[in-house]
């Protein structure tokens, strides 16, 4: 059983997934995943497209929604008793289930552990109760399981295992340029707003407004908006309608998208650590509704919310959240990329340094054969 809610968990799901097919292995899967994982023969009880919610406030909303996923998954676990649970990320939901499920002698893995060293720390100890170990993605995670004495495993991250070379090859991103009308002289523009449609809710608009201005002010400069998997692109439609600027909207495989950018105004999550790889100056951003932000003031407890700075232990890239996250503030600190072309270069030096942060390639191939034990 996957149980994999984010549009980035359901991709390295679905990763683990097709490695075991190109394996010859047979095995079947059910959960909470995406219709990507359902073309690879899973089976859907719950959908990553509608369980991506965020915030205390969108959980309230889409509550009976979540526990009757909830309650199926138990259901069907009892029937089918699988040899092996994957939760990914989600903690809220995980957790509980993992503590349902370890009561019914289910294995339970954590893969994509939650930000439990950001905050709620004493998280940790139901993963430590409750799950056979935590794959950890990053090494500053390593030192905090250690210290509570938790199971776990550092895997890498699995993002270097889609790494290709040729997304940093400028006559290749050129040639790709070219082919939306993209001139050698023109400079591209990329907006990513999120995954979820709170996000979009939230940050659309206001990325949009900084568009507007920075088209106004710089003629060379294009326009794109990347569409995340789980977003129809009708519904992105929908929401430009009274967007009048020209602009190109683009959904495909994120790493090529990223690539044909200059610059980017990303929504903080895993596409941010997507950017950092590929070397784009980006801004991030964020912002949710009143009451998950009155929550999250009183609860996180870090310098730095945006991975890559995480990562890396400074602010390598601009970040702004909550109320600072506006359109004054984003236009200033995305002009700067565009006005000083050594503050950007600069930045981009910074960048390269990240996958050596991330551990070595096939975090995907480790975590496969940890499971297979089960299998």
């Amino acid at each position: 059983m996957f149980v994999a809610a984010e549009a980035s968990s359901a991709h390295y799901a679905l990763k683990l997934i097709q490695y075991w097919r190109n394996q010859g292995k047979d095995y079947t899967y059910f959960g909470v995943g995406s219709n990507a994982m359902e073309a690879e023969g899973f089976e859907r009880i719950g959908k990553s497209e509608e369980m991506a919610v965020v915030g205390a406030a969108e959980i309230f909303a889409h509550f009976s929604h979540l526990k009757s996923v909830f309650n199926q998954l138990l259901e069907q676990a009892r029937i089918r008793k699988p040899n092996v649970v994957v939760v990914m990320d989600y903690p809220e939901f995980n957790l509980y289930l993992a503590r349902k499920l370890h009561a019914m002698g289910i294995k339970v893995y954590y893969y994509i552990s939650p930000q439990v060293w950001a905050w709620r720390k004493g998280r940790v100890e139901t993963i430590k109760r409750f799950c056979e170990k935590a794959f950890l993605l990053f090494p500053f995670e390593v030192e905090f399981y250690k210290s509570r004495n938790a199971p776990y495993e550092f895997v890498g991250h699995p993002l270097l295992d889609e790494f290709d070379a040729d997304l940093l090859d400028p006559i290749k991103i050129q040639y790709q340029k070219e082919k939306y009308g993209i001139k050698k002289t023109e400079k591209l523009l990329a907006l990513m707003p999120g995954s979820r449609r709170g996000e979009l809710d939230q940050h659309l608009e206001i990325q949009l407004e900084v568009a507007r201005r920075l088209l106004k002010k710089y003629e060379e400069l294009r326009l794109a908006i990347f569409v995340a998997p789980t977003i129809k692109k009708e519904e992105m439609l929908a929401r430009l309608e009274n967007f009048k600027s020209p602009y190109i909207l683009l959904q495909d495989d994120p790493n090529k998208m990223i690539s044909l950018a200059d610059y980017v105004l990303v929504a903080s999550g895993t596409a941010t650590l997507m950017v950092g790889l590929l070397q784009k100056p980006m801004v991030i951003m964020y912002r949710v509704k009143w009451l998950t932000g009155l929550f999250g003031r009183m609860l996180v407890k870090v310098k730095y919310f945006g991975l890559v700075n995480l990562i890396l232990d400074k602010e390598v890239v601009p970040e702004r959240k909550l109320a600072e996250a506006n359109p004054d503030e984003l236009f200033k600190l995305m002009d700067r990329f565009i006005a000083d072309p050594t503050y950007t270069r600069e930045t981009v030096e910074a960048l390269k340094k990240l996958p050596l942060y991330l551990g070595e390639k096939g975090a995907t191939a480790r975590v496969a054969q940890a499971l297979e034990k089960h299998l």
